[in-house]
């Protein structure tokens, strides 16, 4: 796989090619991703639930995501690496930046930070001094406990309505992509269109330019034994797991992942 930039990735946007993204933690499973064509490895603070045992994102460290980056690294044969910046790593300009740092060095292409227009300063900080950035809005994790759980955001007109002016205020700020989490499918859709800048969904319809699912959960594994609606089992049918790997990389190209029952209505 040719190395894959922000600038490949506009590029698949406008042709109308879905992206593939993947979480990844480790050097053996980005190797495996980038051969099944995972084109975004994203290190994503679900490290905390899927590999420390944790019941939330919340206590996972900047140093514990800049390790796993790093090892990520050592495996990656062209995929963009995208990396979470973790609760609390956004507290302030200044934490921003030495921890969008820090990722950056061990080996991330670009970082993502959750929330809202009220990103806006830190993204354009960001983005002017050499940090590409992915918005990751709707549900956000690290926000569960203000939400009151994991629900799915924008389904009433006014959450829509600031939902769609915050993505086209953090895109002019500088936010290079942006993530849609449980979000209703057609508001996806409409904020798909309204920006110039890839969009990537999970739980957020197939309209959108890409998708993302967690590795464990794609691949039929859960500590709880609750399975997410927005969530498909590509190992089902599969005899080994790069074959399921290809076969979510597949459907997501095709267009059958994700089907209407994975997405949510207003």
């Amino acid at each position: 796989m040719p190395d894959i930039t922000l600038t490949t990735l506009q590029s698949l946007k406008l042709a109308g090619e879905k992206i593939a993204m993947l979480t990844c933690y480790d050097a053996t499973f980005a190797k495996a991703a980038c051969q099944a064509g995972v084109e975004i490895l994203l290190v994503g603070d679900s490290l905390g639930m899927v590999l420390q045992g944790h019941d939330s994102t919340l206590p996972v460290t900047n140093a514990d995501m800049a390790y796993h980056v790093a090892s990520v690294k050592r495996g990656n044969e062209g995929a963009l690496i995208l990396a979470d910046l973790p609760f609390m790593a956004c507290a302030t300009l200044e934490q921003t930046l030495a921890n969008s740092a820090q990722l950056m060095q061990a080996g991330a292409h670009m970082v993502k930070v959750e929330g809202a227009a009220w990103l806006a300063d830190s993204i354009r900080m960001l983005a002017e001094r050499g940090v590409p950035v992915c918005v990751h809005m709707g549900l956000t994790p690290q926000t569960v406990n203000v939400l009151g759980g994991y629900k799915v955001q924008g389904r009433n007109e006014a959450q829509a309505r600031q939902m769609r002016a915050d993505a086209i205020a953090l895109e002019q700020a500088g936010a290079a992509m942006i993530l849609l989490e449980c979000v209703p499918s057609e508001l996806a859709s409409e904020i798909t269109q309204a920006v110039k800048v890839p969009v990537i969904g999970i739980g957020a319809g197939a309209a959108v330019d890409g998708q993302v699912l967690v590795l464990h959960d794609m691949l039929g594994l859960s500590l709880t034994g609750r399975v997410p609606k927005f969530v498909k089992n590509f190992m089902a049918g599969q005899p080994d797991i790069q074959s399921a790997l290809r076969a979510y990389v597949s459907a997501v190209k095709e267009v059958s992942f994700p089907g209407t029952e994975h997405g949510f209505n207003a």
